[in-house]
């Protein structure tokens, strides 16, 4: 049983400039929606950081949704944020694997997300899970983002000097490249 295990839960990082989160949630189950977003909003609030609450149908929708959001807006971070409930079909595995590839696969190519999309047996389960005084899945996939966006920012802004710099030009403006 997992509530009975220990585990290490790192700080939460602090910012010297504001951090921006969407929380992008699927509300189909409601009241699971519900803590999940307070948990996630109780934990940015710790790090300052401000939210946007996003709203799709489903958990399908989310990783397409976050990618939208990364490619066209000014978000920092995404907590993903959903229920998905075994059912009597293989239609639950098919939403958990695309979903978490999805976020994974955005993740890869540099959107900092934090996973809280839950995948359960039963909805005892979920309620546990999403529960902001209990497990806090909410919290912890907003700490997740929170603790990429600081080491994106942390390593982000250096720069090794190798390369091209891409538009640069050189003293004789002849259109090549700036070599770094």
């Amino acid at each position: 049983m997992a509530t009975a295990e220990q585990h290490h839960i790192l700080e939460t990082p602090k910012f010297d400039e504001p951090v921006k989160l969407a929380l992008v949630i699927s509300p189909y189950y409601k009241d699971i929606a519900d803590d999940l977003v307070a948990g996630a909003r109780a934990e940015a609030e710790k790090a300052g950081a401000s939210v946007e609450v996003i709203e799709v149908p489903g958990a399908l929708e989310i990783p397409p949704a976050i990618r939208i959001a990364h490619r066209q807006s000014n978000f920092d971070g995404y907590v993903a944020l959903g229920c998905i409930i075994r059912g009597e079909t293989t239609h639950y595995e098919t939403v958990c694997n695309d979903s978490s590839h999805g976020l994974m696969l955005l993740g890869l190519q540099g959107a900092n997300i934090g996973n809280g999309i839950l995948t359960v047996e039963t909805r005892k389960q979920a309620e546990d899970r999403a529960d902001p005084d209990g497990q806090n899945k909410g919290g912890g996939a907003a700490a997740a983002a929170l603790h990429l966006i600081a080491l994106q920012r942390k390593y982000g802004a250096q720069r090794k000097g190798v390369g091209f710099k891409p538009g640069g030009r050189n003293d004789d403006d002849d259109g090549s490249f700036q070599i770094a």
